[in-house]
């Protein structure tokens, strides 16, 4: 699904990752970290896909609450044990959204 998020500007934190063999709760603490993130004071939306490479990509509405997620305690359990269970690579890039535009009649 395709996040409907507000006006410009606002910010993007874009998750790519490399996967290991291990799944141990690997699809149960993703979802769960989404419905926490979806809690969180300015979050926006989420869009992710997964083939060989994994990409999430979260929206908000500043970078102090992207500072907040990442420091949230249950957010940091889970990216403990994506550094060492989960992900054999990955890369957070932190961008602000000056515009976009698309087709969006079913958002």
């Amino acid at each position: 699904m395709i996040a409907k998020t507000p006006e410009p500007p606002y910010y993007a934190v874009i998750f790519t990752s490399l996967r290991t063999e291990t799944d141990k709760d690997y699809n149960d603490t993703a979802e769960r970290m989404v419905e926490l993130a979806k809690d969180q004071p300015g979050f926006l939306g989420v869009e992710s896909a997964r083939s060989e490479v994994g990409i999430t990509v979260s929206y908000w509405e500043s970078l102090d609450a992207i500072r907040n997620w990442k420091g949230h305690a249950k957010h940091r359990i889970a990216q403990e044990r994506g550094k060492t269970e989960w992900y054999s690579a990955y890369k957070t890039r932190i961008c602000k959204v000056e515009r976009d535009y698309g087709k969006d009649e079913n958002l």
